[in-house]
């Protein structure tokens, strides 16, 4: 046994040690910006992806709600790694590993055909259920005053603007479905031009929409044909100009404070980028 499970805790590694047979660690996957641990290692029973977080890590809890019900369809076709078991006390888990590079960095980030598979992908999670959610408008506008309620960066005058549109914002119940979270080429792999999806660590019910608002934000920026890829593969729009300036609010707001946080100054300044575009509609 190699010293793959260093980065686990006690207990972690004594359950993953119990299901890994001659396990040995392949490479250390993990983003290194919040308490999580991702390692693909090989065993006995084929390369799998060992998963942990610390006792703050909220995204081990919310994958495991995505499987299996929520991936069933795009596990069943390969399109995303079957979970093989998981302790949810202790926020540690075991999938499959799935081959293909990341598709951020490399050419297929800015390749239509990565789009119009990942728009497809997306239709078919999101159309595993759906409901309508009373509560949700209300309560992420005030998850997102919780935001600006705590330290970051934001501009004094753009913080008061947010403030004031959140504080008003409608609370009307919206419709949602099972949604991703982090959808963007940081958590698509490509193998052989197949598309596949990883991480759903953000997993939640939510309004379809917001499963774009990261693309919107970074790699469809001057690449309307990038956006049309994937809203060709998804079969349509589902976007509605009145709820999408809010969902790019919130998101905004989250995303700058947070990364502010951990401490991730790139994705700060994307942050504060999207904030000012956000606020261009109100």
């Amino acid at each position: 046994m190699t010293d793959w499970h260093v980065r686990l805790t006690p207990q972690q590694r004594q359950w993953a040690v119990a299901r890994l047979r001659n396990a040995e660690l392949v490479r250390d996957m993990s983003w290194g910006v919040v308490d999580s641990t991702v390692l693909h290692v090989s065993s006995s029973d084929g390369d799998v992806v060992v998963k942990a977080g610390g006792t703050s890590n909220h995204h081990i809890a919310r994958e495991l709600s995505a499987h299996p019900m929520y991936t069933a369809a795009l596990v069943a076709s390969g399109h995303a790694a079957r979970l093989r078991d998981a302790d949810r006390s202790l926020r540690v888990m075991v999938l499959d590993h799935l081959p293909g590079e990341l598709v951020e960095g490399t050419d297929a980030e800015w390749d239509r055909h990565t789009y119009l598979q990942a728009g497809a992908l997306l239709r078919r999670l999101h159309d595993v259920e759906s409901r309508w959610d009373a509560e949700i408008a209300a309560a992420t506008a005030a998850r997102a005053l919780a935001w600006l309620d705590q330290p970051h960066r934001i501009d004094g005058a753009q913080e008061q603007a947010a403030r004031r549109a959140l504080e008003n914002a409608p609370t009307s119940p919206l419709r949602v479905v099972p949604t991703h979270g982090d959808w963007q080429p940081r958590n698509w792999l490509i193998d052989h031009g197949v598309v596949r999806v990883i991480d759903f660590g953000r997993f939640a019910f939510r309004p379809p929409s917001s499963d774009l608002a990261r693309l919107a934000a970074q790699q469809w920026r001057g690449r309307a044909d990038l956006e049309h890829a994937l809203l060709d593969g998804y079969g349509d729009d589902p976007r509605d100009a009145e709820h999408w300036r809010w969902d790019q609010l919130k998101e905004a707001v989250g995303t700058a404070c947070w990364a502010f946080q951990v401490g991730d100054a790139d994705f700060e300044a994307q942050g504060h980028r999207m904030l000012a575009d956000a606020l261009t509609a109100f």
